[in-house]
């Protein structure tokens, strides 16, 4: 038997629960005796049997020695890195112990403004001042991709002091960037190149995929095992691949930032996970794959849906992910909001993401060729029967490389704020984040001056009641700045 083909922790939680242990250990519903009945007739007993304590035979994700060591190890070795750590928080708690772990309070970080909100979060924690750069807006595909290389070289340039550059790939449209191309530049000038690989933990496991991160040389890479392979939710993992990180500190702060009680039922399943994915997937994977190209060649046969290929995106330069349909709705004269509403609705079918401009349908390990039949057969009803007035919007951003006046974790943490009007904020430094979806990109962020163009934006959105989150009142009138 190859060793991929183990799954430590999962065998080590049957074994345990064969024994039928009486328990006088949390958690108290013992052994799903204490589960609410209307639960309990749902799910059936036997997984909470998984859900255990620490104690020595199920081991510890802060100090692993037997089975959760093991199953890290066999990640580790899947993804050819040199150290894996499961995450049970999400990837959320992975980007900021990648912060953490690679930079030191009063850092500076390059990083395109349209990272995950826990990026931000991490910057808090660690410190660090950030280096914003202006996303790409394609007003053809409607959509937000990362940053160029050339982007990342010039602000090196630029910003010669930053310790570490962040990077999205692939984005949640499944837009890879040229990682290859920017671990390169990165690593000729001794930065750090960390990379929030949510949505690409499936990258590795099929040869006609994108390049993933792990084999582009990056130093950190945080990975979503539960949202494309078969994980239970808040699965992930990070990945350590450089000798320019301490081993000893990523082991310190993920530890920091995850619970100590963490579910082994999730832990299993990212174990078993990586076990599939190495010895079925790329089977698995090359089906999916048929199956979105099909559905996309489909979609794009429809009078007024769009979904971008492959090539229409490496015709700008970066790759895609095609598992992701992004499914520009603009021509139907409704927005992708109200045709996802439609599709729950009327025909039974959740979609990931919706904005004014686009549904985002992610594809999974799971995923058949009837769902994709289903999904383009009530495309294709809709199509024909729901249209809304023509739009003229236009999907544009502010400059968003503003003045850092302040670090971000002195605003939030140690300074006093006050209201002032938003029409008169102008040259403030801006005490919260307010963030527009769509595009779903902050505009503001705390610590930075604001800018007329900003504050014109702001303004110009919440007249058209566009939500933006953040604001702490109904109506966006006020906008709390530093003291």
């Amino acid at each position: 038997m190859s060793k991929q083909e183990k799954a430590p922790i999962f065998d080590t939680l049957i074994n345990h629960a064969k024994q039928r242990m009486t328990s006088f250990h949390t958690p108290g519903h013992k052994n799903g005796r204490g589960i609410d009945k209307k639960l309990l007739d749902f799910t059936g007993k036997n997984m909470y049997y998984f859900d255990v304590t620490v104690f020595p035979e199920v081991d510890s994700l802060h100090d692993p020695t037997g089975c959760i060591k093991q199953a890290q190890e066999l990640m580790a070795k899947a993804y050819r890195v040199q150290n894996s750590f499961f995450l049970v928080n999400g990837s959320s708690v992975g980007n900021q112990a990648m912060l953490l772990s690679a930079c030191n309070p009063g850092d500076s970080v390059i990083l395109s403004r349209n990272v995950h909100k826990s990026v931000l979060g991490g910057i808090v924690l660690a410190g660090l001042w950030p280096i914003w750069l202006q996303p790409k807006v394609d007003q053809n595909l409607d959509i937000i991709l990362d940053a160029e290389p050339d982007q990342i070289a010039e602000a090196i340039k630029k910003f010669p002091e930053a310790k570490a550059v962040f990077v999205t790939s692939p984005t949640y449209n499944g837009v890879t960037s040229d990682l290859l191309e920017i671990a390169n530049i990165c690593h000729r000038n001794n930065k750090i190149l960390l990379v929030d690989e949510a949505h690409g933990p499936h990258l590795r496991f099929h040869r006609d995929f994108p390049i993933s991160a792990v084999e582009a040389d990056a130093d950190m890479v945080v990975q979503s095992v539960h949202k494309i392979l078969s994980a239970m939710s808040q699965g992930s993992v990070l990945h350590v691949n450089s000798n320019r990180i301490s081993i000893n500190r990523v082991k310190k702060i993920v530890s920091m930032l995850q619970t100590t009680s963490p579910s082994y039922l999730t832990l299993a399943s990212i174990d078993l996970a990586r076990r599939q994915a190495v010895m079925h997937g790329e089977k698995l994977l090359g089906q999916v794959m048929d199956v979105a190209e099909e559905g996309r060649k489909r979609i794009n046969r429809m009078k007024n849906l769009f979904c971008f290929t492959r090539d229409d995106i490496r015709s700008r330069e970066y790759d895609l992910d095609v598992t992701k349909l992004t499914i520009n709705v603009t021509k139907t004269g409704l927005t992708g909001q109200e045709i996802e509403n439609i599709l729950n609705e009327k025909y039974n079918i959740q979609i990931d993401c919706a904005d004014v401009f686009n549904l985002i349908a992610i594809m999974g390990i799971g995923s058949t060729r009837s769902d994709v039949n289903k999904l383009v057969s009530a495309l294709n009803d809709i199509d024909n029967k729901h249209h809304g007035a023509q739009k003229n919007l236009d999907f544009d951003l502010p400059s968003l490389t503003t003045e850092m006046v302040m670090i971000p974790r002195e605003v939030l943490l140690e300074r006093d704020s006050k209201r002032v009007p938003l029409r008169k904020s102008v040259g403030h430094i801006s005490a919260q984040t307010l963030t527009p979806y769509p595009p779903g990109i902050p505009v503001l962020i705390p610590g930075e001056r604001i800018t007329q163009e900003a504050c014109d934006y702001i303004i110009e959105l919440s007249e058209k009641d566009i939500r933006i989150s953040g604001q702490e009142t109904d109506t966006l009138r006020t906008i709390k700045v530093v003291k």
